[in-house]
């Protein structure tokens, strides 16, 4: 007897959720900041399966994006920031594949880029704001004319207008909307009637799955739904924007999950190390992606001593003690 009957249609492993979903050429979102919540399960599983021409487009993400672009997968990319913190202010493979001109590539302000998904989730083909005037920002595009023609992008990076609304001058900005083919979450609960509730900081995640035509969500547990109508306004998303649902322990990780695990210094610092050097980023996909049969074997690839040290205190929602040089 299936567990969780409300659900059981949109329940799956990861090789499905990808193969069902993630196409070539797709715009894709993933969900999470820098080195939190990104969901690095569903990730390496697009790299496993070799799909290309992606247009992805974030608010700021770190370890995800990197190593999408890395591996090939990312033809073009909008973005408002790519860094994994202390360990990589800049993504290292983002920053050379933007450098040697191997990726498409178009940068918005961080607020900028929650709008435009804000406004997907409205529904309306773009959205008003004061942020970029006076900047860089509005003097430079990246994307050549050509481009602007295709599927999905806009035909322009901004407008201006004049407010309508105002007798003195007072000019905003039009920023389009973006509208995913697919957004990529990774989440700490799904209901099992498929409530997702994301603790912490939800970043620009909710307006991602909402703008999207379609939803994958990864998840740390499965729990009853007593439980996730308790506290309902902790809840992020009602079930009926999520297409499927993938239950993968640890599967942010080398990122953290707040409440659940802190992110991963060792391995972060090895991520840094081998991807500023093209055959040992090749060697690094080998032993860590390409080399991994199941989630469960990455993890014992990862170790439990790690695993442990990483742990979160469920009060405070991270690993107080541990050591992240």
């Amino acid at each position: 007897m299936n567990r969780y009957p409300e659900i059981a249609d949109r329940l799956m492993g990861l090789d499905e959720a990808v193969s069902r979903f993630v196409k070539d050429g797709c715009q894709l979102a993933i969900g999470g900041f820098t080195i939190t919540r990104n969901p690095m399960a569903v990730a390496y599983e697009i790299v496993r399966q070799r799909v290309k021409d992606i247009h992805l487009v974030c608010h700021s993400n770190g370890q995800a994006l990197d190593v999408l672009v890395g591996a090939g997968c990312v033809r073009r990319l909008e973005i408002a920031y790519g860094g994994n913190g202390r360990y990589a202010p800049t993504c290292v493979r983002f920053k050379k594949a933007v450098q040697r001109s191997e990726i498409e590539f178009e940068d918005y302000s961080n607020y900028q880029m929650s709008l435009r998904f804000l406004a997907g989730a409205l529904s309306i083909p773009f959205i008003p704001t004061k942020s970029g005037l006076g900047s860089d920002l509005m003097n430079y595009e990246g994307f050549p004319p050509d481009i602007r023609r295709e599927k999905k992008v806009a035909s322009k990076k901004y407008a201006k207008m004049q407010n309508p609304f105002s007798e003195q001058r007072d000019e905003v900005v039009l920023l389009p909307a973006l509208t995913p083919d697919v957004t990529i979450l990774h989440a700490q609960f799904v209901g099992d009637d498929g409530t997702v509730r994301m603790k912490g900081l939800t970043f620009a995640d909710i307006e991602q799955a909402k703008a999207a035509d379609a939803v994958i969500v990864t998840c740390e547990d499965i729990v009853p739904r007593s439980f996730i109508r308790t506290d309902p306004d902790q809840n992020s998303l009602p079930p009926f924007f999520v297409d499927a649902i993938v239950k993968v322990p640890y599967g942010a990780h080398p990122t953290a999950c707040y409440g659940f695990y802190d992110y991963d210094p060792k391995h972060l610092n090895l991520y840094r190390k081998m991807a500023e050097d093209d055959a040992l980023f090749r060697e690094y996909l080998d032993e860590w992606v390409y080399g991994v049969s199941s989630w469960e074997d990455y993890l014992t690839k990862v170790g439990m001593e790690m695993i442990l040290k990483i742990k979160a205190n469920p009060v405070i929602g991270y690993a107080p003690g541990l050591d992240r040089k």
